[in-house]
């Protein structure tokens, strides 16, 4: 007799679950990698080009703020150096002169020893504005102007007398070798307008004072007048 393999009701339905839920799911899986893959590749693409994007405007702000530092730094121009180079360029200029001398650049004197002599100089303003002058000299013991100061309006001039005593020669010393020993200078400074000359003008305003000439002395010989 033979025997027949029975499958028992239960395994059968559980087969038939199974090939059911198999069948089910095959096409949810299928389903669901066709659409999440698609759908993940294109939000990394998206968000790979919005990093790229950020990273491109912030190196593009970066490079910009760069350019606009070094045209800062490039250009600017601190105060102390400008006046720096203003205080040298003026430094640099041919000091304008406010007198007119006559004669311009020596005072000749009759060469007489032992006695005072002297020697007349004609001073000029040529400024448009009142100038005082003052004189000086190496030997102040010997030598002395009259007037020793003044302030001029413009176009004005004056005569002025330098007095010097004439020393006898040390060892047969010949007059021309004098005339380097003693030296006369003549000062100006600008003022506001009409006053009283003082000598204290030029002590209060000593970086406005300019020196017009330095005048050398020059003996006169007698024996060739």
């Amino acid at each position: 007799m033979a025997i027949v393999d029975q499958k028992s009701p239960t395994d059968n339905t559980h087969s038939n679950n199974s090939k059911v839920w198999g069948f089910l799911k095959l096409p949810f899986l299928g389903g669901s990698n066709t659409n999440t893959t698609p759908s993940s590749s294109t939000t990394n693409t998206t968000t790979s080009t919005m990093m790229m994007q950020q990273q491109q405007q912030q190196h593009h702000h970066h490079h910009h703020h760069n350019l606009q530092h070094n045209s800062l730094i490039e250009g600017s121009n601190p105060p102390h150096a400008s006046n720096s180079v203003s205080s040298v360029a003026r430094s640099l200029l041919p000091t304008r002169r406010r007198l007119k001398l006559d004669p311009s650049s020596k005072l000749y004197f009759p060469y007489e020893p032992g006695k005072q002599v002297r020697s007349a100089i004609r001073i000029k303003n040529t400024c448009k504005s009142h100038v005082a002058f003052k004189f000086q000299t190496t030997a102040p013991k010997s030598c002395f102007m009259r007037p020793p100061g003044a302030i001029l309006a413009p176009g004005e001039s004056i005569i002025a007398t330098v007095f010097k005593f004439v020393e006898h020669p040390e060892n047969n010393e010949k007059p021309m070798e004098q005339k380097s020993r003693v030296k006369f200078k003549i000062m100006s400074l600008k003022v506001k307008g009409a006053m009283d000359y003082v000598p204290e003008l030029f002590d209060e305003q000593k970086d406005q004072v300019a020196i017009e000439q330095i005048l050398r002395v020059v003996f006169l010989d007698p024996a060739a007048s």
